[in-house]
């Protein structure tokens, strides 16, 4: 159910107090606006600055707004407002809230509403309501713009004078999932951003969209946000590894989900330390051009109780908001450790992150990386939560040839110029982690 219905759906209902959570207000309000101009209902706004304003008469809503300029009074005219089918939308409303005297009068007008079909609507940024008002209250989020909606951003900028577009169906279709998480005014700003920075909106604006995010993500102490460089021609050997990524390239697209196929879930890398994991979680990041979270484990344990459990649920829908995008979580034999002396904090902040692996659907993939098989539970690494398990061995000797021309390219030196059949053939043993101080090393010397 979307929200205009469910709005649409407690006004009928006479729910005479409704809170709506949301930082976006003026698109809050379209949405009340277009609710009310459908039922013929008169809505009027109220701000501590400005008073009340109408946002839509309605058959008899007149033509002249009630005044008032302090809460207390605005509560007093809702009661005396001539029309009885009305909505009256009281901006930041929750700065009012600590006096004591304007939650007992908000409390008693939402309950002296009930007998008519007036009702109280309070657009705030915080989910916060106080105790006193719980019971009379709906809360009610206001999810980010969807597809459609950013479609239209981009539509009406678009229509513009002197703006030039040059995206790509694939193109635009991926820049509008690389906005998805971003408000309708910020998904705007990084649009234009990119129009004026490149002087045309093409497939280039993915990127700055991506970089955009990050001030989404900041939100959450326990992600981090990286900007990914890697490409598959940096990550030697594991061809098919690469060679399974490249075939689930599109499954975020339209298209993908037309054909019947479902997002994919993730993957799990287990294998010796200093193979190439983490590099490859960075490596999928950038093939598939989304945005690289982090899940640092530690920052989740917070002192008080329940609060690690908050952070975890704040983390995993602050990674949704942003979705499409790649979850790391790495040395996660490490990370989800199971102690003895934390009263059960770990099992059930394993639990959460568990439960969401498997339930959930907006389009997050997750890229695990573990050294040590034996320390996962087994209900972690079964099929369902990751659609592949893959082992990282020592390179072949194939693959060391291939690694040491990746960095020997890195390090702007000609591979051509060494003679990597006997380096290969010499390393035999090494990982990639130490095939690349070795290079490092001989530089030096």
């Amino acid at each position: 159910m979307n929200l205009e219905t469910e709005l649409e759906i407690y006004l009928r209902a006479r729910v005479t107090l409704i809170v709506l959570v949301t930082a976006e207000e003026e698109r809050a309000l379209e949405v009340v606006k277009r609710v009310c101009e459908k039922a013929n209902r008169s809505c009027l706004t109220w701000d501590m600055a400005e008073g009340f304003q109408f946002l839509h008469s309605g058959p008899r809503g007149g033509s002249t707004p009630p005044t008032a300029k302090d809460p207390m009074t605005a509560l007093e005219q809702v009661e005396k407002y001539p029309v009885d089918e009305a909505v009256f939308v009281f901006k930041d409303f929750h700065e009012c809230w600590p006096g004591s005297a304007i939650k007992r009068k908000m409390r008693n007008v939402a309950q002296r509403l009930k007998f008519t079909r007036k009702s109280l609507l309070v657009t705030t940024p915080s989910s916060k309501v106080p105790d006193e008002l719980r019971d009379e209250a709906v809360v009610i989020d206001l999810p980010p713009p969807g597809p459609e909606e950013l479609e239209e951003v981009l539509e009406k900028l678009a229509r513009t004078p002197g703006v030039k577009m040059k995206l790509t169906p694939l193109g635009r279709e991926k820049l509008i999932q690389a906005a998805k998480g971003l408000t309708s005014s910020q998904a705007q700003r990084v649009f234009a951003k990119a129009i004026v920075t490149d002087g045309t909106l093409d497939d280039r604006g993915i990127d700055l969209v991506t970089q955009e995010k990050k001030q989404v993500i900041r939100e959450s102490e326990a992600l981090e946000f990286y900007s990914s460089a890697e490409t598959p021609e940096d990550v030697g050997g594991l061809g098919v590894l690469k060679q399974w990524l490249r075939l689930r390239e599109r499954a975020f697209t339209h298209e993908a989900r037309e054909y019947g196929l479902p997002t994919p879930k993730g993957i799990a890398l287990i294998g010796i330390p200093g193979t190439g994991k983490s590099l490859t979680a960075k490596m999928v990041a950038n093939l598939w051009r989304l945005p690289l979270l982090r899940l640092d484990a530690g920052a989740l344990f917070g002192p008080l109780v329940g609060e690690s459990e908050e952070r975890t649920r704040r983390a995993l829908r602050i990674t949704e908001t942003v979705a499409p995008c790649v979850l790391w979580v790495d040395e996660m034999e490490k990370a989800f450790a199971f102690g003895y002396g934390d009263a059960g904090t770990s099992q059930r902040v394993f639990s959460t992150i568990l439960t969401w692996m498997q339930e959930k659907t907006a389009p997050v993939f997750v890229v695990a990386t573990a050294n040590n098989i034996a320390g996962l539970p087994p209900e972690l690494i079964r099929k369902g939560r990751f659609d592949e398990v893959f082992f990282l061995d020592l390179p072949t000797y194939e693959e060391r040839r291939e690694i040491f021309a990746v960095h020997l390219r890195k390090r702007r030196r000609i591979p051509q110029d060494y003679d990597l059949d006997r380096l290969a053939a010499e390393s035999e043993g090494y990982t990639g982690a130490e095939i690349e101080q070795a290079v490092i090393d001989a530089m030096f010397e």
